[in-house]
């Protein structure tokens, strides 16, 4: 198959690719910065193009010569608004909404895309209700169009190598003695990188995943507190997690979005730990994963992480 991958240099997207190329379909992955895709030249049937995804000409071009299309852009911060900020509606709602209407315009019937779980309409955050927006608009798109098949992936909080959450906080713990955590008592469900691009490659051409919803999720619960404490300790800096009353906490993510550059909290992910972010049971069997525990991977590139910074 062709395969159109929008989002695909990413952090779970290089690992789709991967899996891609390797079951021998043919892959495009779009990107506004060709060096952000550099490490997919390796593969032979990756093609990686700089192109900008909210243009509708390009995206209708791209899509037209697509058999499918994986879409897995999202974004962790917006400016504020309701019920969602602007820059959550232009990638959670229209981009997808565009997408789902440029593969019916060009007939290309599969489409998987990368949603979050808790995804809820009336969710405590601008996220999870711009989440739960996109779902909703590819739904719309397909529900009269019996041809086109969508498969929607909830997905937990990612771990693996090259991960922005259990590295963080790592090297977090390697600077600071304790760590003040708002949010620490929040309980998620953390799911292998490897394990949500073999759910969704194995998904592409399984029609019995066609027109459902799946729940991405590792095999155990965990506080966001605990999270924190095992990074530190396999990154070999153990430290107590200190968690903050919310007005504190909210505080202090008011003071990191007034920061230049992406803010290491916000408001809105505050909200969005209001609520247990958990499966209500194990990965579907139709996904034909095993979900891999966090014990098992993580200690070991989090040591590496660790002593690749000790060198530099």
């Amino acid at each position: 198959m062709r395969v159109l991958v929008i989002g695909g240099t990413g952090f779970i997207g290089r690992q789709i690719v991967g899996r891609l190329v390797a079951q021998g379909h043919v892959v495009q992955v779009p990107t506004r910065h060709f060096a952000h895709g550099r490490d997919l030249l390796v593969y032979p049937l990756a093609t990686v193009f700089e192109a900008d995804v909210n243009d509708e000409q390009t995206l209708q071009r791209m899509v037209a010569g697509s058999d499918a299309v994986i879409n897995l852009v999202g974004i962790l911060h917006s400016r504020p608004g309701r019920p969602y900020g602007s820059d959550f509606d232009r990638a959670h709602v229209q981009l997808p909404r565009r997408i789902a209407q440029a593969c019916r315009q060009q007939g290309v019937k599969r489409l998987l895309h990368m949603s979050a779980l808790g995804a809820n309409a009336q969710g405590p955050s601008g996220y999870l209700r711009s989440k739960a927006a996109g779902e909703q608009a590819i739904r719309e798109v397909f529900e009269s169009w019996p041809e086109g098949a969508y498969t929607l992936f909830r997905a937990s909080v990612v771990f693996g190598p090259d991960d922005q959450f259990l590295n963080m906080f790592a090297r977090l713990a390697r600077l600071f003695p304790v760590l003040p955590m708002a949010g620490a008592s929040a309980r998620m469900q953390p799911v292998f990188v490897g394990d949500v691009a073999a759910a969704i490659t194995n998904a592409l051409e399984n029609p019995r995943t066609f027109g459902k919803t799946y729940d991405l999720a590792g095999p155990r619960v965990y506080t966001l507190g605990e999270l924190v404490k095992l990074a530190a300790g396999w990154a070999g800096a153990p430290r107590p997690v200190l968690e903050m009353p919310q007005v504190i906490g909210r505080m202090q993510a008011m003071f990191f979005e007034c920061m230049p550059g992406v803010p290491l909290m916000s408001r809105d992910n505050l909200d969005s730990l209001s609520v247990d972010n958990v499966s209500e049971g194990a990965m579907d069997a139709e996904l034909g994963v095993v979900a891999t525990p966090l014990e098992s991977v993580a200690p070991v590139y989090l040591a590496r992480t660790a002593s690749a910074d000790e060198r530099h």
